[in-house]
Order: C-alpha cells, then structure tokens, then sequence
C-alpha cells in the first residue's frame, strides 16, 4: 500500500514526441483566435454605432454583445497559459 501512494507527475512538453510542434502550433492558433477576436470587435462596433444612430435597438445589442464576447474571448486566450497554470499548481497542492 505505501508504493500506491507516492505517484509523482511532473509534466515536461519538451519531452513529449513533437513537442515544440505543439507548442508551435498552439501559439499560431491563438494568434488566429486573436484575429478573429479583432474582427468580432470592430464589427460589433460597427454595429453597434450603426444601431445607435438609426435607433434600431436590435441592432445596438447585438454589436454590443458582440463587443463584450470578442473582449472576453481575447482576455481569455492571453490569459490561458496563467489560468492553466494556476489551475495545475492548485491542484498540486491538494
């Protein structure tokens, strides 16, 4: 019973088979969902000054929302290496 409870886990990506491949490829997919976030910005901008301006209420909430979801989104994936992190040290310490 006491070899069960001395498992260790020490994750290390650079000994992972392709693993700067991933790493690579993680930071190009953000760097796309950070484009797309850009885009979603400026479009529910637009929208919503559009909206606004011809008093279509419709309109003006959705480019609102569109705003907050595209600002959320882009704070979540520049965050998402601390939040994972802070997430797997947390639970080392349970």
């Amino acid at each position: 019973m006491q070899l069960l409870a001395q498992v260790n886990l020490n994750p290390d990506p650079d000994e992972l088979p392709g693993g700067n491949v991933l790493s690579a490829l993680t930071d190009v997919l953000a760097g796309f969902a950070l484009v797309f976030c850009l885009i979603g910005l400026v479009v529910g901008a637009g929208m919503w000054a559009m909206g606004s301006n011809s008093s279509n209420y419709n309109q003006t909430l959705v480019g609102k929302r569109a705003v907050v979801i595209s600002a959320v989104a882009a704070l979540l994936i520049g965050g998402a290496a601390a939040i994972i992190n802070f997430a797997f040290d947390a639970g080392r310490t349970i």
